[in-house]
Parts: C-alpha cells; sequence; structure tokens
C-alpha cells in the first residue's frame, strides 16, 4: 500500500485529536482522554512544545469512506535516563485499523527510532497494554523488550489530588 510519514503540523491536530480517540476506545479508556484538539495545537506547536508527532497519510485514492488520509500517527518526546543518557519516549503509535498490517506502523516506529538516533539518543521507552497481546508480540518481534518482566521496573504515576498533594511543600 501506498502511504507516507511525515512531520506533525498543527493542521494535524483535528486528526490526531480523532486519532487519540480512538486509540482510546480501542484500549477501552476513552474516559480518561483530556486532551482537546487546543491543547494538540498548544502543546506540540508552540515555542518550546512538550512533544513531537509524526503522521501516516495515505493518497486520496486510499481515504477511508470517512474521507480520512491521516490514517496513523506517533507522539514522542525526548527525555534523559541517568544510566544511558538521551533518550527518547514514544508516547502513542496508533494505525487506523483497517490499515493495519501493511507496514504502517514499523514504519511510524521505525521513523521515531530514526529521530531518536539522530538526536544521539541511546533508546526508545514506551508503554504498551499487558491485555494488548499483538502490539506486544509485534514490539517484541521489533528486538524490544519488556523491562518489567526483565528488570523488574514499574510504570509509575501521580495525577489529580495526589498530585496536587504531592506539589506541596
Amino acid at each position: 500500500m501506498d502511504f507516507s510519514i511525515r512531520a506533525a503540523n498543527v493542521e494535524d491536530c483535528k486528526d490526531i485529536a480523532r486519532m487519540i480517540m480512538e486509540l482510546a476506545e480501542y484500549e477501552k479508556m476513552a474516559d480518561h482522554v483530556k486532551v482537546t484538539q487546543r491543547d494538540l495545537e498548544q502543546d506540540g506547536f508552540s515555542k518550546n512544545p512538550f512533544f513531537h508527532g509524526i503522521i501516516a497519510e495515505v493518497p486520496e485514492q486510499h481515504k477511508t469512506k470517512e474521507g480520512h488520509t491521516k490514517i496513523g500517527y506517533a507522539l514522542y518526546f525526548y527525555s534523559y535516563s541517568s544510566f544511558k543518557g538521551r533518550a527518547i519516549y514514544m508516547e502513542d503509535l496508533y494505525v487506523m485499523p483497517e490499515f493495519r498490517g501493511k507496514g504502517i506502523g514499523k514504519a511510524l516506529m521505525s521513523k521515531v527510532a530514526q529521530l531518536g538516533l539522530a538526536a544521539g539518543c541511546n533508546q526508545l521507552s514506551f508503554t504498551v497494554l499487558d491485555r494488548n497481546k499483538s502490539s506486544l508480540e509485534f514490539y517484541l518481534s521489533q528486538g524490544c523488550f519488556d523491562i518489567t518482566a526483565n528488570m523488574g521496573y514499574h510504570c509509575m504515576r501521580c495525577e489529580g489530588e495526589a498530585l496536587e498533594h504531592l506539589a506541596q511543600p
């Protein structure tokens, strides 16, 4: 299938927001989505962006029945590992269901890896739901490993009232 991968721009935020909701529905977590198109525009395309993105796009002849040509995305940001140095974190990797199995997800992930290496990163990190067996198998087939199983790390989070409480001096 003919597709291209390119850097996301502010005009893509409507489609990124749509696909974030599709991803959340796929993961049965739609009620957790709070990010809006406007948040994406501000947070990804300001002077000091909090994230970067890439878009998978198909030509008009392959558009969805709803008319979409933007059919996948990846969001990422740069981070730092005190053990390994520069790192890149892939927040999302998503391809619309009807376009899966055509190499688009691999191309998106490969591009994130290329961008990380070009920036001097030594590792690519991301999370995946344990119930998402097909994605787990895909990531393992790409040479990735499960740091929870292999190294015993757990991904932790603090948010909402707990975050507010933690921030108190």
